[in-house]
């Protein structure tokens, strides 16, 4: 499987994975705030202190977003393009996004595919730089007693979100139960979240999250070979029978040059580039 080498110390703990309490949240983002600022007020009406939210459908304006990109800096083994300003509307076709915490405030995380003037595009949203042009409902996983925290990772020299347990929040154990997890590079995505869930007796589970991949195989035999991509999990499952796992993820990919490729990919052979950010939802048989 493909390597890549980050400038700093190997963490010894691969992937990282934290309990939480989850309820079902809906909002509507309205014209006016940023977008962080708009899914920082959502969040908070929610009482949630983190979550995942989904995107699909809104127009944007302005919209601000960037790629993947190779890195003239050796601290780091990939970083970002210049930042793209498409003019007029950006219809949002479907983002995800990480909610949580970066110096006391609510940051997202999102990754996604939208509808430009000049075609569809993909890559890395900069919420703090785009606002909503009409009222948008997003609908996600909201966290009551866990978030993801940004924190200093010294292997990557990257800011990342790290999955935390929220001390002095008290579960009522009324919502639904879900893990918070982050994978480090060099893992293949899949095998980590079957270990994930079979270490923590999870049967089935529906997956969400984004990431980075370095390159990507598809099951139809289709290859991304850019060491750098952007990733959004447009469909993930996870099953267990007699103490096996495996899960089937439906992924879209953005790579350096901004080609877009959608589909399920094969187990064993999608490394993690960076970071890859998970959130597990229990399903009770």
């Amino acid at each position: 499987m493909r390597r890549i080498d980050h400038p700093g110390p190997v963490a010894a703990d691969r992937f990282a994975a934290v309990p939480g309490e989850a309820v079902p949240i809906r909002f509507v983002l309205e014209p006016g705030p940023t977008i962080d600022e708009a899914v920082a007020a959502g969040m908070r009406g929610t009482g949630c202190i983190g979550g995942f939210v989904e995107f699909r459908g809104g127009r944007c304006e302005p919209f601000r977003y960037v790629m993947p990109a190779a890195s003239s800096d050796p601290r780091y083994v990939a970083w970002y393009s210049e930042t793209f300003e498409p003019d007029g509307l950006v219809n949002v076709t479907r983002a995800c996004a990480i909610v949580g915490l970066r110096d006391g405030k609510t940051f997202l995380h999102c990754h996604g595919v939208w509808d430009t003037g000049e075609g569809r595009r993909m890559g890395h949203m900069l919420a703090p730089l785009s606002r909503a042009a009409e009222p948008i409902e997003v609908t996600g996983i909201g966290f009551r007693d866990a978030t993801f925290e940004a924190r200093l990772d010294t292997e990557t020299n990257f800011t990342l979100f790290e999955p935390i347990q929220h001390a002095g929040r008290n579960s009522t154990k009324t919502g639904r139960q879900v893990l918070l997890a982050k994978v480090r590079p060099n893992q293949d995505i899949s095998l980590a979240i079957e270990e994930i869930c079979i270490r923590q007796g999870i049967a089935r589970a529906n997956v969400y999250g984004i990431g980075s991949l370095n390159g990507v195989r598809f099951a139809d035999g289709t290859r991304v070979d850019s060491h750098a991509t952007e990733v959004q999990i447009r469909d993930g499952h996870f099953k267990s029978e007699d103490g096996h796992g495996q899960v089937q993820l439906n992924l879209d990919v953005v790579d350096t040059d901004g080609v877009i490729t959608s589909g399920e990919i094969v187990r064993g052979d999608n490394p993690v580039c960076i970071t890859f950010e998970l959130v597990i939802e229990q399903v009770r048989q």
